[in-house]
C-alpha cells in the first residue's frame, strides 16, 4: 500500500479525470466506482480493478476488497486528499478504477423465458441508475440502453444504481440494431407508448421472450419502435397528468411483467 500525498500526484491526476470526463473513462475504457457496497458488486459482477484509493482513516477496513479483487494498485491518502476528489461527502472512504466492458448486444445470454427491458435515449443519470436499481430487484434477465444519451459508467448512474448496474447482464446499440437483435431472438417487443391501439398494460400478458421497451418522458419512443412493436401498452393515469417518472414507469412494467409469469409466487 503506498501512500500519496500530493493532489498533483498522476494516479489522482488519472481518477479525477476519470470521474469527471466522459472522452477520458471510453479513451482509457476505465471508470471509477466509489464505496465499499458498490465494488463488490461490481466484482460479484465480473469486473476487474485497475487500482484502488483508501482513506488513511480506513486503513485497514478493505482488507477484503482487496484480496478477493486480486488488485495491486492500492493507494492510501490522506483525509484532505481523499474529501477532494469524492462525489460521496465522506460517507464512503474507498474509490476504484475498474475497468469497462463492452456491452455488446451479442454477448447477451437469453433464453426462451427471458424478460428484458429497453431504454432508449435516457439522458439523465440518475434516473438509469433508478432503472438498474429496479431491473435487478425485479430479477430482470437484461436491459438493454438503445442511443443512450449519457455515458453508461457515468459515476452519477452508479450512485443511484447502489452498484446495482453491475449485477444485471446489459448491452448497448442503436434502436436499429436492437429491434433487429430481438427479431432475430423471437422476442416479443412490447412498447410503452400513447397509441389508438395501445391496451392497459395490466391486460397484456407478457408471454416470454418479452422486451419492455420505453422512451424518454419528453418525446416518448422513436418511430422506428412504433412501427415494429408488437403490441403499444399504456398506463392508465389522472387526466391532470401527462406522464410518469421514467424510472417509475419501467418498474411498474417490469414488476407486471414479472406477477405474470409468477416470478415472485
Amino acid at each position: 500500500m503506498k501512500a500519496l500525498s500530493s493532489i498533483q500526484n498522476p494516479e489522482i491526476k488519472k481518477l479525477r479525470l476519470l470521474f469527471q470526463k466522459t472522452k477520458e473513462r471510453k479513451k482509457h475504457s476505465l471508470f471509477v466506482i466509489e464505496g465499499e457496497r458498490e465494488i463488490e458488486k461490481a466484482l460479484k459482477g465480473g469486473y476487474l480493478l485497475e487500482s484502488v484509493f483508501i482513506h488513511k482513516a480506513a486503513e485497514h477496513s478493505f482488507e477484503l476488497i482487496i484480496s478477493q479483487s486480486k488488485v495491486s494498485n492500492v493507494f492510501l491518502l490522506a483525509s484532505s486528499i481523499f474529501e477532494r476528489l469524492s462525489i460521496r461527502s465522506g460517507s464512503e472512504k474507498i474509490i476504484a478504477i475498474a475497468q469497462s466492458k463492452t456491452h455488446k448486444l451479442e454477448d447477451l445470454i437469453l433464453n426462451e423465458s427471458s424478460i428484458i427491458l429497453v431504454i432508449e435515449a435516457p439522458e439523465k443519470p440518475g434516473n438509469i441508475g433508478a432503472i438498474f436499481r429496479t431491473a435487478a430487484a425485479a430479477k430482470m434477465d437484461a436491459v438493454i440502453v438503445a442511443n443512450p444519451k449519457t455515458d453508461f459508467y457515468n459515476p452519477n448512474s452508479i450512485r443511484s444504481s447502489l452498484g446495482s448496474i453491475f449485477l444485471i447482464p446489459s448491452a448497448i446499440g442503436d434502436s436499429l440494431e436492437v429491434i433487429s437483435f430481438l427479431k432475430k431472438k423471437s422476442i416479443c417487443i412490447a412498447t410503452a407508448a400513447i397509441h389508438p391501439e395501445a391496451i392497459n398494460y395490466n391486460d397484456f400478458d407478457y408471454s416470454t421472450p418479452c422486451a419492455i421497451i420505453m422512451g424518454t418522458e419528453s418525446s416518448g419512443l422513436d418511430s422506428l419502435w412504433l412501427k415494429k412493436t408488437d403490441q403499444n401498452l399504456i398506463i392508465p393515469m389522472d387526466k391532470d397528468i401527462d406522464s410518469l417518472n421514467l424510472s417509475v414507469s419501467a418498474g411498474i412494467l417490469m414488476y407486471e411483467a414479472q406477477r405474470k409469469n409468477k416470478q415472485f409466487e
